[in-house]
């Protein structure tokens, strides 16, 4: 009950969200900044691949916080002569993300995940959804809803079964960046260096965290231009990732991933965003022929950003899975932001 109530707050956050959109008289400016969002897929999420972030870091002194909240719904059933998974199940990732300018140039923060795993409430309304628009179920209309199972089998080998409901600490990251550049007479135009330690803080038998230190280092660039309606804003980023070894498959995981992000932004208003973005990253496993497990990913987040003042924005974003069975069905992203 605990967990349907926690989900029955974030759908009427999420109303909320679109009242204010039809009464947009309350909000004000609003700047164009990528989503923070990465695959939320149950054997990719435990890893430390970042959001690609901003590519304007805080000034010195200044601090930044985000509340987001990530509902995933994964449904996959396939198999082949040697190995077979089943990924069925919702996920709810709650993370707080704070950052702070420590000097002119250089910034560093922390990102604290909680998460919570079951069975969930979103099947039948993917199911009408996809039945709605013509769009293939893969089994998903004949699989029992709101059941929570995780399984992959190789080689005769169980290496994966998770059945029962959780909820608990994630694995905690550290985050810093470098404004690499910045221009003087046109500041939107930036790139910075950023770089991510993930530590092994979460449970990895409940799939909380993978058991690893992963550690990330990437580049992430954007820049503005003004039109006659409003401003659109392109930005992007492209880094690698290195990992020890895990706990989770430890034996097909890999050691190096890349990853990379492109999106795009228009702002027609002072008080409103519309973004899309790709993000994307190479495979974290090796040693499979199924597409869930060995096999590189891109997700597609459509949305938007609300300006409530000049310091707190709500990004809110659907996630769909461009390359299919990599990440989940559909993700939707929450993002509460402000700047002190």
């Amino acid at each position: 009950m605990k967990v349907r109530s926690f989900h029955f707050k974030i759908l009427l956050r999420s109303a909320l969200g679109v009242v204010i959109l039809l009464y947009p008289q309350i909000l004000q400016a609003v700047d164009i900044t990528p989503f923070y969002t990465r695959n939320q897929s149950p054997l990719v999420q435990i890893f430390g691949l970042p959001a690609i972030g901003n590519a304007s870091l805080l000034p010195d002194g200044k601090a930044d916080a985000r509340v987001m909240v990530d509902l995933a719904n994964n449904y996959v059933d396939d198999s082949n002569p040697r190995e077979s998974i089943l990924l069925d199940g919702e996920s709810t990732r709650l993370t707080l993300d704070f950052r702070y300018g420590i000097a002119r140039g250089f910034e560093c923060g922390v990102e604290i995940p909680y998460l919570f795993l079951n069975g969930g409430f979103l099947d039948g309304f993917i199911e009408s959804y996809h039945s709605a628009f013509g769009f293939p179920q893969g089994g998903r209309d004949q699989a029992p809803r709101s059941r929570f199972l995780y399984r992959y089998q190789r080689d005769g080998l169980q290496r994966l079964k998770i059945d029962t409901s959780s909820s608990g600490l994630g694995d905690i990251r550290l985050n810093g960046g470098w404004q690499l550049h910045r221009g003087e007479n046109k500041p939107e135009r930036a790139a910075a260096l950023r770089g991510s330690l993930k530590l092994p803080t979460g449970d990895s038998d409940q799939l909380h965290g993978s058991g690893s230190i992963d550690f990330s280092l990437w580049i992430t660039a954007g820049d503005d231009w003004k039109l006659t309606s409003g401003h659109l804003a392109l930005f992007g980023a492209a880094g690698i990732m290195a990992l020890t070894e895990g706990k989770v498959l430890r034996d097909q995981q890999r050691n190096f991933v890349g990853f990379g992000g492109l999106g795009v932004g228009w702002s027609p208003f002072r008080r409103i965003a519309f973004k899309i973005q790709t993000d994307a990253h190479t495979s974290l496993y090796q040693d499979s022929e199924l597409r869930e497990v060995n096999a590189a990913s891109a997700q597609l987040t459509v949305g938007g950003t609300l300006a409530f003042s000049d310091r707190t924005t709500l990004d809110i974003g659907v996630v769909e899975d461009i390359i299919v069975k990599t990440s989940p069905d559909v993700v939707f992203h929450f993002a509460l932001r402000h700047r002190f």
